[in-house]
């Protein structure tokens, strides 16, 4: 008689007893669960598992579909797989590079011997689906790290190679579909046929790669055009070019190699050229009466706002800063967000008329009292400090909102210049594998929030998807008004922050929920060499998170 293990499902808070080994697919299929977008994962004693995964002892198991981010994530890299399937099938020689998030999709390079045209678009969406439709299965099979070196050096995966000299792994897992093998670093879907919905389109020069919507799958994500998006990534890859380092196995080896200083250097000093490029755009302006600097959070709003400050007395401007807390309503006036909390969040808990009218006196030349938001009473107050603009004198407002039209929507457009600041995380852990720029913005707030305002890392990573809700819904719809972009990321920074992160990450404890998130930013992690904090200068935009800037906050 085959032994038999107790499985505690928390979907239907059932306890079954399955054979020892059994798959998570085979489990769901006694579990009697009906999931119309799933199932596409599960996590099992709070680590998020593929459906391959076969269990050895009594686990709790919770089974997840698309509507959660990290099934989403396991859905997204099988669809990478069938693509860069369908591209060898079509062109056996050709380059694929997973490469941009930008309009609610993945921005494809595909490297042919020519421009790659509509009909090629077209060619290889036909073959994705075919592939799809055949529901060829995604085999799982793990070797040692030796001989997935060999195998990748042989068909050329020269990214992969880099990546995997590394990773200081015994062993490695790698994927194939009817015999096209590829490497990705977290699990796949188990067949072709479990991608119900994709899209491909023909974007700049290369292809779009369109994704299911996280809110409701049964639909593609809205294309949102983000032309100046794209063009900050382009820039990025550019300095990329100029650093020789468009991947972590080319980073791990410039570290390797001793060229930190240098890799740390140029980047400084790339970064420090773009504002003060942005600096001598809004001095060239002599309209500009005010500079708005808005992103999301842990993307650096306040050290690029300090620094394009210098930039701006260097060319004879003086900034003078105004925080819009200092406009926040009494808190009785506050709006309520769908669970009945204060929602500090939202625009309308500003005051935004006063906002408005001190602004525009303050731009006819008039002295206006700055209100102070008293935090502890929960009342707007006046704060005796008087403002009068003179000469060469412009406002810096950094925040949330500050590119939504309506928190200025009195001040006539030419006398604004707008700032938008990121993190777009640019560096590829290998050809098919990105890092999600929210996992770089993620892991600056661990730390921040654990230096200075004494947060968990687990309780920041439970916070995490209400701060991204707020983002998607104040900040990212209002990003391409900016008049510049600027790329807050630094591409030795993950080395940097590695050292800061991955022990406040070990402190999340295995019996909550916020462990999978926790254990899976530990694991990309670990592809990374390290590189010492000392060697990072008090002014770069990095110390805001990990402490000794020169700048006071």
């Amino acid at each position: 008689m085959e032994q038999q293990i107790k499985i505690r499902c928390k979907n239907n808070k059932k306890t079954l007893n399955i054979s020892i080994g059994s798959t998570l697919s085979e489990i769901f299929s006694q579990s009697g669960l009906q999931m119309e977008f799933g199932p596409i994962s599960a996590r099992v004693n709070n680590k998020v598992e593929g459906m391959h995964f076969r269990v050895y002892k009594p686990k709790d198991i919770e089974f997840l579909d698309l509507h959660d981010s990290s099934a989403l994530r396991i859905y997204t890299r099988s669809l990478f797989f069938v693509l860069n399937k369908a591209a060898h099938d079509l062109w056996p020689d050709c380059t694929v590079v997973i490469d941009i998030p930008v309009s609610n999709g993945y921005y494809i390079d595909l490297r042919l011997d020519r421009l790659v045209t509509p009909d090629d678009v077209h060619a290889l969406r036909q073959r994705m689906q075919e592939i799809i439709d055949a529901d060829l299965p995604i085999h799982r099979h793990e070797t040692t790290t030796e001989d997935a070196i060999r195998m990748f050096t042989e068909s050329r995966s020269f990214s992969k190679v880099k990546l995997l000299e590394g990773s200081g792994s015994l062993y490695t897992t790698y994927y194939d579909i009817d015999g096209y093998v590829d490497y990705y670093y977290g699990a796949l879907l188990t067949s072709t046929g479990k991608i119900h919905l994709f899209g491909l389109e023909y974007y700049f020069d290369g292809l779009l790669l369109r994704l299911p919507s996280q809110q409701n799958p049964a639909q593609l994500g809205a294309f949102i055009r983000q032309d100046k998006m794209f063009e900050i990534f382009q820039e990025h890859h550019q300095w990329q070019n100029i650093l020789g380092m468009r991947t972590v196995g080319d980073l791990n080896q410039a570290i390797k190699h001793g060229k930190t200083n240098a890799l740390i250097q140029i980047g400084e000093a790339l970064q420090e050229k773009k504002i003060s490029q942005i600096a001598d755009q809004i001095a060239n302006r002599p309209g500009i009466k005010m500079v708005l600097i808005a992103g999301p959070s842990s993307s650096g709003k306040t050290t690029t706002c300090k620094r394009l400050s210098v930039q701006l007395a260097i060319n004879g401007i003086r900034p003078i800063g105004i925080s819009l807390d200092d406009y926040f309503l009494d808190r009785e006036k506050t709006p309520i967000d769908e669970n009945g909390d204060f929602d500090f969040e939202h625009l309308h808990a500003l005051n935004i008329p006063l906002l408005n009218e001190q602004l525009n006196a303050l731009f006819q030349g008039q002295e206006v009292e700055l209100p102070r938001y008293n935090f502890q009473t929960g009342k707007s107050e006046w704060s005796g400090k008087k403002l009068q603009l003179k000469g060469k004198e412009v406002l810096v407002v950094e925040g949330i909102h500050a590119l939504n039209p309506e928190l200025t929507a009195q001040i006539p457009d030419e006398q604004k210049f707008r700032v938008y600041a990121s993190a777009l995380t640019t560096i590829l852990l290998d050809n098919h594998n990105y890092i999600p720029t929210t996992d770089n913005r993620l892991l600056r707030r661990i730390i921040r929030d654990h230096k200075y305002r004494g947060v968990s890392a687990q309780e920041t990573i439970r916070r995490w998807p209400s701060v991204r809700n707020g983002e998607n819904r104040w900040i990212f719809p209002y990003q391409e008004n900016a008049d510049a972009m600027f790329n807050s990321a630094m591409l030795f920074e993950l080395a940097v922050i590695k050292q800061e992160a991955e022990p406040l990450l070990e402190q999340v404890p295995e019996n909550c929920v916020e462990y999978a998130e926790a254990y899976r930013l530990k694991k990309f992690l670990r592809y990374i060499r390290p590189i010492s904090e000392d060697q990072i200068p008090p002014t770069s935009l990095l110390r805001e998170f990990l402490g000794g800037s020169s700048f006071e906050y």
